[in-house]
C-alpha cells in the first residue's frame, strides 16, 4: 500500500505548470497514490477510493477550493470511520495560508518530496492538531462548510478586489499583494473612491457567544484556527482561548488602522491593548448586517437580514506539520 496519498485538481491555477512534474514523480514512485479531480463534486468519491489505500498521509494539491471541500468531506464523509490520516496541504494556492500555517513553502514538489520522506519513519512528533471553522445559516439541517480562515469586513473586499483586478495583470503574487495592500490603504485610510479601487466595507454586526459584542464598520475582520499569518509570525493566542475560534477586528477609522500597521511592522501587535484593534475569542460567533460577505478560504458567502453567518469550532483534525 502507498504511504501518501495525493489529491489534485488539474485545474487549480497553480497546477497548470507544476503538475507534469507531480504526475511524473507519482509515476516513478509506488509510495505515492495519485488521484485527480476535474470538479470539486468529484472529492467524496476520491475520497472513498483513497480510504481503500489506507494511506498514513492525506496530501491536498490545489487551490482555496480544493482545500476546502476536501476537509469537508473528510470531516462529514467518514470514509476513514474514527481514523482519518493527517492532512498534508501543498504550497499550491495564491495565498498558501494553510500550508504556511504547516510549515510547507516554496516548490509544492520539493515539500511532496519531503512528504513522502517523512512518511517512511514515525510521523507522531510531525503532528499538529488544529479545530475547524464551522460555516452555516445557524438552521438546523444547512449545510455546513468547514474551514480555517476566514476574512470578512473590508478584508473580504480586499481579497475579492485582488483576484478580480489584480491577479488578471498576470503579475507574481508578492507584487499582486503589495498592490492590493497600497489600493486598501488608498481607500480605508485616505477614503478616495474610484473604479479601480475595492468597495468600502457595509455596517455588520459580530457576536461572540460568552465574550461580548461589536458592531459597526471594519476595515478587517478576521476569524480563524491558524496559528500563523501574513504579516503576523504567530496568531494571537491567549491561554484562556486556547482551542477555539480566535477572533481579531479593526475599526474603519485612520487612527486604528495607523496602529495596526504600526503593531505589525514592529511586531507588537496582540502585546498590548489598543484601540479600535480588537481581539478575541469564541465558541460560537454570529456575523450579521446587510449584503455582509465573508470569505472562508477562497469561497465567498453573504449574511442577510435575519439570516446571518454563524461559526462554531469542530473538534481537532490531525495536520502534518512539515516546519521543524
Amino acid at each position: 500500500m502507498a504511504n501518501v496519498a495525493l489529491l489534485s485538481n488539474p485545474n487549480s491555477t497553480g497546477n497548470r505548470s507544476i503538475l507534469p512534474e507531480v504526475r511524473s514523480y507519482c509515476v516513478k514512485n509506488s509510495d505515492v497514490f495519485h488521484y485527480e479531480v476535474d470538479d470539486v463534486d468529484e472529492i467524496a468519491k476520491a475520497l472513498e477510493t483513497i480510504a481503500r489505500v489506507k494511506p498514513k498521509v492525506l496530501v491536498i494539491n490545489g487551490g482555496d477550493g480544493t482545500v476546502q471541500a476536501a476537509l469537508t468531506e473528510l470531516y462529514h464523509g467518514g470514509h476513514f470511520g474514527d481514523n482519518p490520516p493527517p492532512v498534508a496541504v501543498l504550497p499550491n494556492g495564491k495565498t498558501n495560508l494553510i500550508a504556511l500555517d504547516l510549515g510547507a513553502e516554496g516548490n509544492p514538489l520539493k515539500a511532496l518530496e519531503r512528504i513522502v520522506e517523512m512518511a517512511k519513519h514515525d510521523l507522531h512528533e510531525h503532528l499538529v492538531d488544529r479545530e475547524l471553522i464551522a460555516l452555516s445559516d445557524g438552521e438546523e439541517g444547512s449545510k455546513v462548510v468547514l474551514g480555517m480562515f476566514l476574512g470578512g469586513a473590508g478584508l473580504s473586499e480586499f481579497i475579492l478586489y485582488c483576484r478580480h483586478k489584480i491577479y488578471p495583470l498576470g503579475l507574481p503574487n508578492t507584487a499582486a499583494h503589495i498592490l492590493t495592500a497600497f489600493a486598501a490603504l488608498a481607500s480605508v485610510l485616505f477614503g478616495l473612491r474610484a473604479k479601480f479601487l475595492p468597495n468600502r466595507p457595509s455596517p455588520i454586526k459580530i457576536s461572540l457567544i460568552r465574550d461580548g459584542q461589536y458592531s459597526g464598520n471594519f476595515a478587517v475582520l478576521i476569524v480563524t484556527t491558524l496559528e500563523k499569518l501574513l504579516l503576523m509570525k504567530r496568531f494571537v493566542r491567549s491561554k484562556q482561548g486556547k482551542g477555539r475560534m480566535q477572533f481579531m477586528a479593526i475599526d474603519q477609522q485612520t487612527g486604528a488602522i495607523l496602529r495596526f500597521i504600526w503593531a505589525v511592522v514592529s511586531g507588537r501587535l496582540g502585546k498590548t491593548a489598543q484601540k479600535g484593534i480588537h481581539f478575541e475569542h469564541g465558541d460560537m460567533i454570529r456575523i450579521e448586517g446587510k449584503n455582509s460577505n465573508v470569505l472562508m478560504d477562497g469561497e465567498l458567502f453573504q449574511a442577510q437580514e435575519g439570516h446571518p453567518i454563524v461559526l462554531k469550532t469542530t473538534k481537532p483534525v490531525s495536520f502534518l506539520r512539515l516546519a521543524a
